[in-house]
Parts: structure tokens; sequence; C-alpha cells
């Protein structure tokens, strides 16, 4: 069964930091590009990162890129996102999914496999 569990969120002052991570199960992180998109409430789905399985590169949106770091760590299977300098606008629900090989290419955020999110709260 595949599976994806995010974890790492909370509640975190302006300027703060948190690493994300995505604890996978039924395959092979290093096999699938894996990426982090977020969704806060009466917004659209935006996509974050994403790291190939080929090569490792990473890809960021102009959004997080400069604060955000996405890595991966194969002995673990789990990818990470580390989150810095966040700001109130940072604030929504952050999700792992497989596959994000088509946005890296810059075509639109899809995936097939996704978690149930951790909540990231970025408020004073």
């Amino acid at each position: 069964q595949v599976q994806l569990v995010e974890s790492g969120g909370g509640l975190v002052r302006p300027g703060g930091s948190l690493r994300l991570s995505c604890a996978a199960s039924g395959f092979t992180v290093s096999d699938y590009a894996i990426g982090w998109f977020r969704q806060a409430p009466g917004k659209e789905r935006e996509g974050l990162s994403c790291i190939r399985s080929s090569d490792g590169g990473t890809r960021y949106a102009d959004s997080v890129k400069g604060r955000f770091t996405i890595s991966r760590d194969n002995a673990k299977n789990t990818v990470y996102l580390q989150m810095n300098s966040l700001k109130p606008e940072d604030t929504a629900v952050y999700y792992c999914s497989a596959d994000c090989s088509s946005w890296y290419e810059g075509y639109a955020y899809e995936y097939d496999y996704w978690g149930q999110g951790t909540q990231v709260t970025v408020s004073s």
C-alpha cells in the first residue's frame, strides 16, 4: 500500500523555521519525483518544490525560492522541506506528493499520491 505521511508542522512566529518530513511506505522515494504543495483556506493549490528521481535536481516556486529547501534521505525513505524566514502568507496545509516531474518541467502541478497534510501557521 502506497502511503505518504507528513509531519513537522505547527505554530511559528514570523521569521522562524520549521522542517517538514514526508515519510513514504510502499515505494522508494528515490524512484519518484517527490514534491511539496500547499493549500490555504479559500486559496488555490500552490506547488512549492520538487526533487527529481534521476539526479536529485530541485525546482522551487518563486514565492519560496531562497527560503525553502527540499532534500531526500534515501536511507530513511523520507523527503524533507526545510522552511526558513517564514511569513504569515506561508500559513497553509502542506502536503507532499508524487509524481511532480511534470511541474519540474514547467507544466501544471499534478500528482498520483499525497498524504494527509500538516498544518503550518505563521503568526505573532
